[in-house]
């Protein structure tokens, strides 16, 4: 996808050196059958794909409009679509043969998928990740000090998942053996295109079920966005087709507070942890802080790609609040018996707002990122 005036590397001369590497073995790694077949069998045999594709029938009773298909990216191992990235890119450092993976994380879902492939391969493993998110998600900080993961806090700022990224960067310009393993799809280049590929499986998945289910394409499609890995994982394949694409991001306490994590909402340019994106900041270009009860979606900016598709009108990008993720979040549990993450609550809330707008014939697939274990604690004390 030509990403038009986002994306790029607005880096240090001495990480574009670094930036350019990966890239080159990155390109030979999709053109190499014995790095794919490797990379695929671990996705079978390691993460359990595929994932299923399930019509949440009580839960499309309740909506009152189109049939609505859960991708159960939750049902991975580690709970969530990450992993499908962390594999890819550590078969990638093995390539270079790094011996260090280092990684940020908001909601602990990226960091438990990164240090259990590191335990898997054997590779030192470092994961920043905000204090304030360290507190909201002990679960998932306690699994990946088992997996035998260095836990770093990060202090400055707000202390959230854009600082764990801003340390990780430093981190990465110090030491020379290292490999940053980014969760989403943003950073400078080649990351958003890399992080996309390796989550472009959910998309290639659920277009062939919901062939072999419905006999036909799905009307719309919704995932939520932090920086957009479990969503452009989803989109790619279906951008060329007749598809409504939401992409749905935090609207915290309401986008009129100013305490959100919408990006589109504000509608500015900048740049962010080396890419040029929609970005929230003031008139004076300073960096806004995000929120959202989501510790996986309160970041300030959203990948290039879906900056690129929101200006050309290809996908609809809105946002949700807490009060209406929470809410979803306990009607999905109490129709499907299914848990969601926090991060796929605003997702599954959409899904609610936007159903009666299909025909009772037509179908939805909603993307369930990730299962709600560690966000429990959350609802019960919001």
């Amino acid at each position: 996808m030509n990403d038009g005036e986002f994306g790029g590397q607005y880096v240090p001369q001495e990480l574009k050196k670094e930036l350019d590497l990966i890239e080159k073995n990155f390109k030979e790694a999709m053109e190499d059958k014995e790095f794919l077949k490797k990379y695929e069998y671990y996705l079978k045999q390691y993460v359990g794909r595929p994932s299923p594709l399930y019509y949440a029938e009580n839960f499309t009773k309740f909506c009152g409009g189109a049939k609505i298909y859960l991708k159960r990216e939750d049902l991975n191992h580690t709970g969530a679509h990450k992993i499908n990235n962390a594999i890819g890119q550590v078969l990638l450092a093995k390539k270079m043969n790094k011996t260090h993976i280092i990684a940020e994380t908001g909601a602990g879902q990226h960091g438990l998928a990164t240090a259990t492939v590191c335990s898997l391969f054997k590779i030192k493993c470092t994961i920043f990740m905000g204090k304030v998110d360290i507190e909201k998600q002990k679960v998932n900080v306690d699994k990946m000090k088992l997996l035998g993961a260095e836990v770093k806090s990060v202090t400055r700022g707000q202390g959230t998942l854009a600082d764990a990224v801003d340390e990780a960067f430093e981190y990465l310009l110090e030491h020379k053996d290292v490999f940053y393993l980014i969760g989403s799809a943003v950073g400078p280049a080649p990351y958003p295109e890399m992080v996309k590929q390796f989550q472009t499986v959910i998309g290639r998945e659920a277009k062939q079920q919901i062939l072999e289910q419905e006999g036909k394409l799905p009307k719309a499609m919704i995932a939520c966005i932090g920086g957009g890995s479990n969503s452009i994982g989803l989109f790619h394949d279906f951008i060329g087709e007749n598809v409504d694409i939401y992409g749905i991001e935090g609207a915290g306490k309401g986008l009129k507070t100013g305490k959100h994590a919408s990006s589109i909402y504000q509608g500015k340019i900048g740049i962010l942890h080396g890419m040029k994106t929609y970005v929230m900041q003031d008139e004076n270009h300073k960096l806004q802080e995000a929120y959202s009860i989501s510790s996986g979606l309160d970041y300030p900016g959203i990948g290039p790609e879906h900056a690129f598709l929101h200006e050309m009108g290809r996908g609809k990008y809105d946002s949700i609040t807490d009060d209406e993720a929470i809410e979803a979040f306990k009607i999905l549990t109490l129709e499907e018996g299914i848990i969601p993450a926090l991060e796929s609550s605003h997702a599954v809330a959409y899904a609610i707002k936007i159903a009666k707008k299909y025909h009772k014939e037509d179908c939805i697939i909603v993307n369930l990122s990730g299962r709600g274990d560690k966000d429990v604690d959350t609802i019960f004390v919001y």
